[in-house]
């Protein structure tokens, strides 16, 4: 096991235990589509060549903790001890933790003055908009904050904390620049109590695949405008609300119950050369992909720690074998009306490669990641239902397709969850079985969520290549010749668990924990 820590051995088992137990759901505060005081800011910039941006961080709302007060059940008597929350919610102990402002301050000595001569840099998330009474109504989210200077071999220090039995010296050297810049983008000052304004204007594309639409949407013949946000940022530098945009007279932007295209609109935020993103304003009706990044859209491996370490930091972000041409197909034949939305759990600060990378893979469209500071483990396990039910009653006339994979346990609850709750709304569900695909998959996954769904309204599938040929604007969600194999309970294929309604209990439970274990420090 090379020089892993006794620690990181702790942490690594126990996140792998957090997927061989069932975890109770947690539940989320339904969030109201108004103008409001600024609460959590997810993290995403656009990328077109001639723009770059940034990332940041996040406080979180008292919404999204409400109501899951027992999220914190017999898994820790399985140990005899408490757990931390990484471990229910099954994020990785490595995306946790992240540094406050405050923090990066007093561990790395920096003082106030230090910051003073510092460029105010705005990460300005690529955000949704939804047509109301009064027009488009656009969510503006974002974080303002200051770089430190940080010398390069205490960058490597911090880098190297990231990593298991691997030093950033002994990277190559594109690498090393990969693990300087992400662990430097950690590593922040948010700057809270500012005024944020923007620029708007047409944006004539945006991503990568399905060119010249750019994510089936359309430049808008005008609305060029500057727009004030009507709030400061919080203590920790967010914004985040809906704001009304006007609709410009003469040549202006298209009403939303006048079209059925989505429209983009290039944000340029005032005062800073790093606060650029795209707009997309998402007709009432059409359909939506919420789609999540790693291990459907990239190769992370996210269940083999070192694996997904390495990934994450220091290589270079791949794709998940030809994953971009089914969503370029996507793009380019269904209607202009098809937004794409990316959901990713992942702190915002850590998402700057994430946002390179699907703008230039492929197609444009909004974003959200994951807020970082929790005020307990019932908002870690809410923040991707929050997240997903603040699109889903922004648009309640449109038809959603989630894609993801069987890695992800929060997914497979609440992906049937939204779909059982939003019956009218969730179009297909399209799943990658990790497992059946790649043997590094050791974690179970719990399929239970899904009883009582209408079996051809999802797929579990196995290279993309299955999601060819499907209708999906009139509902065809499964590819016939693709076997299913779903029993309603706990399965793996490494494992061998098949059974409908499986409960791990008792020695049973003792077994799968001694083998998902044994299977993850094997990999290391």
């Amino acid at each position: 096991m090379g020089s892993i820590s006794r620690q990181q051995m702790l942490l690594l088992g126990g996140a792998a235990l957090a997927y061989a137990v069932a975890i109770p759901d947690p539940t989320a505060a339904p969030t109201k589509v108004e103008i409001q005081a600024p609460v959590i800011t997810p993290a995403a910039v656009r990328f077109d060549g001639s723009h770059s941006y940034m990332l940041d961080r996040r406080n979180l709302v008292s919404d999204i903790v409400s109501g899951a007060d027992n999220v914190l059940h017999s898994l820790g008597s399985v140990l005899g001890t408490d757990l931390p929350s990484y471990v229910i919610s099954g994020i990785p102990n490595y995306f946790q933790n992240f540094p406050t402002g405050d923090q990066v301050k007093s561990s790395l000595g920096i003082k106030d003055s230090d910051l003073d001569a510092k460029p105010t840099e705005v990460l300005n998330i690529p955000p949704y908009a939804n047509w109301t009474d009064q027009g488009w109504n656009v969510r503006f989210h974002g974080n303002v904050f200051k770089t430190p200077n940080i010398s390069q071999s205490k960058l490597d220090d911090l880098a190297n904390i990231f990593l298991i039995d691997v030093d950033i010296k002994d990277l190559p050297t594109d690498q090393q620049a990969q693990a300087r810049n992400l662990t430097q983008s950690i590593f922040i000052v948010q700057q809270g109590e500012q005024n944020v304004s923007f620029h708007l204007e047409p944006a004539p594309s945006q991503g990568a695949s399905g060119e010249p639409g750019g994510g089936g949407a359309i430049t808008p013949p005008g609305g060029s405008q500057n727009i004030t946000f009507p709030f400061e940022t919080t203590s920790q530098g967010d914004f985040d609300a809906f704001v009304p945009i006007k609709n410009v007279s003469g040549g202006g932007l298209l009403a939303g119950n006048e079209t059925n295209d989505v429209q983009r609109l290039n944000v340029y935020t005032n005062g800073t050369l790093t606060g650029n993103a795209t707009a997309f304003l998402v007709p009432p009706e059409g359909i939506t992909f919420i789609s999540d990044i790693d291990d459907i859209l990239r190769v992370t491996k996210i269940y083999q720690p070192k694996e997904g370490l390495m990934n994450s930091f220091a290589r270079p972000f791949t794709p998940w074998m030809n994953m971009p041409e089914i969503y370029a197909n996507w793009s380019m034949t269904l209607p202009n009306g098809t937004h794409f939305h990316y959901l990713t759990t992942t702190p915002e600060q850590a998402t700057r490669l994430y946002m390179d990378f699907i703008y230039k893979t492929y197609p444009g469209g909004s974003f959200d990641t994951r807020p970082l500071n929790f005020s307990d483990v019932s908002a870690t396990l809410s923040i991707r239902m929050f997240l997903l039910k603040k699109v889903f009653e922004t648009f309640p006339k449109r038809k959603f397709v989630l894609v993801a994979d069987t890695s992800n346990s929060d997914v497979m609850k609440d992906y049937p969850t939204l779909a059982h709750d939003f019956p009218n709304q969730v179009q297909c569900i399209f799943l990658r079985n990790t497992s059946a695909t790649d043997p590094g998959d050791k974690f179970p996954y719990d399929t239970s969520k899904f009883k009582g769904l209408k079996n051809t309204s999802y797929m579990f599938f196995r290279v993309p290549d299955d999601l060819r040929g499907l209708d999906i604007s009139n509902g065809q969600c499964l590819n016939k010749t693709i076997m299913q194999n779903v029993t309603f309970g706990i399965q793996d294929e490494v494992l061998g668990i098949h059974g409908a309604g499986v409960k791990v209990r008792g020695s049973a439970m003792g077994s799968l924990v001694v083998a998902v274990l044994v299977a993850v420090f094997v990999l290391l």
